[in-house]
């Protein structure tokens, strides 16, 4: 029982850490890249879907995304998908392929997206230790009911600290290398 709730702790920890590796592909740092556009969703035929399920996406250069719709028909559903997003960007297109070129970032821009990295690292580590208190909360019911010995609780409970301290650290480490990505002129 003790290993199935360290093992099921870790595996929650470790998804924290995935989700704020996603949230920081999608932050924007004057570099083009496809994730970018993962939170995107454009209507198409009446349902909301990803835009990389209705086109190629790619960044052929440090400043510039390409969208190739498969169907050039969506091609004016992307385009406005793209203006009513958050992204800030103009898409451009010449018929048959969607140009999104991105602006290099003000100082104030950059500062600003620091402050949202910021935010994201503390939802991610805010969600780790709730992971951890669910574990620990665990080890006390199985404690009470009499199913772990005490020396094994506090035994795991240290595990679960150190395990906690450990996702905790790659979050910082994460954080770290995306405000020096966006700070880096």
């Amino acid at each position: 029982m003790v290993n199935d709730i360290l093992s099921e702790a870790k595996g929650d920890m470790h998804k924290a850490v995935d989700a704020l590796h996603h949230e920081m592909d999608t932050v924007r740092t004057g570099r083009a890249s496809a994730h970018l556009l993962d939170q995107l969703r454009v209507d198409y035929y009446g349902s909301q879907v990803p835009i990389n399920q209705v086109a190629n996406v790619g960044a052929p250069e440090p400043r510039l995304i390409t969208i190739a719709p498969w169907d050039k028909t969506s091609i004016p559903l992307i385009e406005k998908a793209i203006q009513e997003s958050k992204l800030g960007l103009t898409p451009s297109n010449d018929g048959t392929l969607i140009r999104l070129p991105i602006p290099a970032l003000t100082e104030d821009r950059r500062k600003e997206l620091v402050k949202v990295v910021r935010q994201y690292a503390e939802e991610s580590r805010v969600s780790v230790r709730n992971h951890r208190r669910d574990a620990n909360e665990l080890l006390k019911e199985g404690q009470k009911d009499g199913e772990i010995p005490e020396d094994d609780a506090k035994r795991a409970s240290d595990q679960v600290q150190e395990l906690t301290n450990d996702f905790t650290k790659q979050i910082d480490n994460v954080l770290k290398a995306k405000e020096e990505e966006i700070m880096e002129v």
